[in-house]
């Protein structure tokens, strides 16, 4: 029997061309199959990379596997359709007497209440009727007042602009002009300005800090809200003020950065700051160095590059704990010094995650042992640094030992290339460093508190798209360094602010 299109092959009759010939084909067949499993793996990162990019803008923010989302998803619909079934009477409980009932009440949305706003100033407006409507209409005798009715109502009423006339009074000895001597002259003294001779009052300059550094409002639309307020600041002008502001509070700026080297445990990233250049803006940065508990402030470096100068030369004379993520630029910060490095499991969770739909049942379990390492941490969060230390080595430690067995046995069955062989090498690579915080109850388990401060600088970096000079981006990290510490401490910036402004000038040499 015959096929159409088939084609005939003349087979060697010795056996051992056959044999030769059938070496031939397996070992082809071979390198098929691995090219076919190399593009496969080409096709599973070229596909996560593009649910990554989707991720970015579309997605959510959180890090969690897309199996747990599903599984959310299905008890979402279990839930409506539970609720949208009818209640059988005999299914209700009977209910537990009137303290149940009194419970029940009591949970039920009332007024709200009132205290909250005790702190606010209070106009009291009084609405009483006019001598016509006082009139009975029966008998046509003025009704007397008997009582009143008292509700409440929360205004807003928008900043303005005022303006401070200042007089100097000049005074002159009387006496002393009349015997034609000198007169004295002296005139009154006002207070030190922030700008020397400058229009702008320390209440101004703080709302402009505030609402570019704090609320991450550009320049531009201050200039148009001003312009609705009745007084048009240009941005150029708002912009030499903030210049002015960084240069008077650089002293404060520079006190702040030694409180940060003197803590135990220094948490820092990065993120690019775009900066005006020649034919397109420069990749500058902005690096963040977050204190502990016992040096609370916030400290912002701007730098030209993304290169180890930056970090070393403000960890110069450092010698504790750095938590960082895994940028090969902190190698040469640490290197040769007593600083112990410090890892981030957010950074390991995450490029699993990433990597889930190459590997779900991986990604499944490494993730599930990443979380009894946050449980821990969410027990241990209120207590001492020792009783932290005791309980992550007597939970931790044996959840780190099995997650590292597991790791070195998906290293052996992925490709080198494979998506989830990078987070793997990555947590294997990082291993050390991510074990810090197992011997030192003090080291926080992530580095998330620095990637915070860094997404309040990419808000601002997103609305006003870059900065002008190197100059711009110091005045930036100094005056981010201040609003980013108050928020820290709870404080309301633009409060600090003025009350800052109107006190260093006095303490000028």
């Amino acid at each position: 029997m015959t096929f159409p299109g088939a084609q005939y092959v003349e087979l060697p009759e010795d056996s051992e061309s056959l044999k030769a010939m059938v070496r031939t084909l397996l070992l082809e067949r071979d390198q098929d199959k691995q090219r076919a499993e190399q593009l496969r793996v080409d096709m599973l990162r070229l596909q996560l990379e593009l649910d990554r990019y989707k991720k970015w803008y579309y997605g959510p923010r959180a890090d969690r596997l897309r199996s747990s989302g599903e599984l959310a998803q299905m008890l979402l619909d279990f839930a409506g359709e539970l609720d949208s079934k009818p209640v059988h009477p005999d299914d209700v409980p009977p209910a537990a007497g009137p303290a149940a009932e009194l419970r029940r009440v009591q949970r039920r949305k009332g007024r709200r209440n009132l205290a909250q706003f005790e702190n606010l100033p209070v106009t009291t407006c009084v609405h009483e009727l006019n001598a016509d409507q006082r009139a009975c209409p029966c008998c046509g005798i003025e009704r007397n007042e008997i009582g009143a009715d008292e509700s409440w109502q929360v205004e807003y009423l928008p900043g303005h602009f005022e303006r401070i006339h200042h007089v100097r009074k000049k005074y002159a000895c009387a006496a002393c002009e009349s015997n034609g001597a000198s007169p004295s002259i002296e005139t009154a003294a006002k207070p030190e300005t922030a700008i020397d001779k400058g229009l702008a009052g320390p209440g101004l300059l703080a709302y402009i800090v505030t609402s570019k550094f704090s609320d991450y409002l550009p320049l531009y639309r201050l200039e148009d809200i001003f312009a609705r307020q009745g007084f048009e600041i240009s941005r150029a002008t708002q912009s030499v003020w903030c210049g002015d502001v960084a240069d008077l509070a650089e002293p404060l700026y520079r006190l702040m950065a030694e409180r940060v080297r003197a803590s135990h445990v220094v948490a820092t990233d990065d993120t690019i700051l775009p900066m005006l250049s020649k034919g397109k803006t420069a990749n500058a940065r902005m690096w963040v160095y977050v204190g502990d508990e016992g040096s609370p402030y916030n400290l912002f470096d701007f730098t030209l590059d993304r290169g180890r100068d930056g970090p070393k030369h403000f960890l110069k004379e450092y010698r504790q704990v750095l938590l960082a993520d895994a940028y090969g630029g902190y190698n040469g910060v640490v290197a040769g010094n007593e600083i112990t490095r410090a890892g981030c499991w957010a950074h390991v969770r995450r490029k699993v995650i990433d990597a889930e739909k190459a590997a779900p049942e991986i990604a499944r379990e490494a993730v599930e042992l990443v979380r009894a390492l946050y449980t821990v941490e969410r027990q241990a969060k209120d207590v001492p640094a020792a009783e932290r230390l005791e309980l992550r080595q007597a939970r931790s430690a044996p959840v780190l030992a099995d997650l590292r067995e597991k790791l070195l046995g998906w290293k052996e069955q992925l490709l080198p290339k494979h998506p989830m062989a990078e987070a793997v090498n990555y947590a294997l690579g990082q291993w050390a460093e991510l074990n810090v915080f197992c011997n030192d109850g003090a080291v926080p388990i992530d580095n998330n508190v620095s990637e915070r401060e860094m997404k309040r600088v990419v808000l601002n970096r997103k609305n006003s798209l870059f900065v002008g000079n190197a100059r711009g981006g110091r005045t930036a990290a100094i005056l981010a360094s201040l609003t980013s510490t108050c928020r820290r401490h709870d404080i309301d910036p633009q409060l600090y602010l003025t009350q800052l402004l109107l006190n260093l000038p006095a303490t000028r040499c």
